[in-house]
């Protein structure tokens, strides 16, 4: 406590004035002095006293932090008066709690990135060995016909490692939120139109029918490009649950609050287990023989919440998957 300079000079001027006034006390009157001496001696006493405990509880809350520093899962028991001291440890406490916090989400990130690298590698394997399996059988065949029908699985799973690689390029830009959305009001059948507009040929050869019912002037305020692409990922997985012979519904509701897309396609619709985990990354379903990779929905869901829209998906009552997509106005 003595070590502290600013309390040895602050001891130093208290000792001078009480010397100073018991001269002049006793200069007056010898009780004067007395007293005055007396008095400076109790001053004095009641503030070593005071200083002490309170270098008492700094030394506590220093110990405190510094088990906090070494122990992550200590926190500081506040005292229960109140001062200076406790509104400072309260702080302190907070900004404890706020480290946790980070740390626990830096934790479940890593657990996270390293879950996802892991399936990365695990996707990226298969359409790979697949390709190299072709070249081999390339090398040894000498039939023309054969050579190029393996030709054609090699350039589809080209195609489709290209596909991976692109969407799992842009959900990393969208986790990192480097992605700067340009919103603007978009008409809502001209975006159905621009999704619709890739899938057209494929549908046309599986026998799939879109139907649209969207009234005149609806609109949304969105990046048209990247709501685009998430529509066309949702009519993709609908496209793929059809198979062949069936009908893509796209309707859309305009009220004051929301303006809603519903999306409802005649396939058989989702499993009781598979619907809580539609939207996780790399998911493809109970059934072992789901297709895709387990990106499309995530990727739309990330487009379409990080654009303050949600995205919801369930059975519809009268058979096939529903998806709802609102952006609240």
């Amino acid at each position: 406590m003595l070590r502290n300079r600013e309390l040895q000079r602050l001891c130093v001027c208290f000792a001078v004035l009480s010397a100073v006034f018991t001269a002049l006390g006793f200069w007056i009157a010898p009780a004067a002095g007395i007293l005055a001496l007396a008095a400076s001696a109790s001053f004095g006493a009641a503030f070593l006293l005071f200083t002490k405990v309170r270098y008492d509880r700094i030394a506590q809350l220093t110990e405190e932090i510094d088990r906090v520093l070494h122990n992550a899962d200590h926190l500081l028991i506040g005292f229960s008066d109140e001062g200076e001291l406790s509104i400072l440890e309260s702080e302190i406490t907070k900004m404890t709690l706020r480290i946790r916090e980070q740390n626990d989400a830096l934790r479940r990130e890593k657990e996270h990135l390293a879950g996802s690298l892991a399936d990365i590698a695990h996707q990226l394997r298969t359409p790979m060995t697949s390709t190299g399996i072709i070249l081999t059988l390339l090398a040894n065949t000498p039939e023309e016909q054969e050579r190029k029908r393996l030709l054609r699985e090699a350039e589809a799973l080209l195609a489709k490692t290209d596909w991976l690689l692109t969407a799992l390029l842009k959900l990393s830009r969208l986790d990192a939120e480097i992605v700067t959305f340009q919103r603007e009001s978009v008409e809502v059948r001209e975006l159905v139109d621009i999704s619709l507009r890739p899938l057209l040929i494929p549908m046309e050869l599986r026998e799939i029918v879109p139907k649209m019912d969207i009234p005149a002037g609806a609109v949304l305020q969105c990046d048209r490009n990247w709501l685009a692409e998430a529509l066309q990922n949702i009519l993709k997985n609908c496209m793929d649950s059809i198979g062949r012979k069936g009908t893509v519904i796209i309707t859309c509701t305009d009220n004051p609050l929301y303006t809603e897309l519903a999306i409802h396609d005649s396939g058989p619709g989702f499993g009781k287990e598979d619907l809580p985990h539609l939207f996780e990354r790399f998911y493809r379903g109970i059934s072992s023989s789901a297709a895709g990779y387990g990106i499309g929905l995530a990727l739309s869901r990330t487009i379409i919440t990080q654009q303050d829209g949600t995205l919801a998906a369930k059975n519809h009552p009268q058979g096939g998957a529903l998806f709802l997509i609102r952006f609240p106005k």
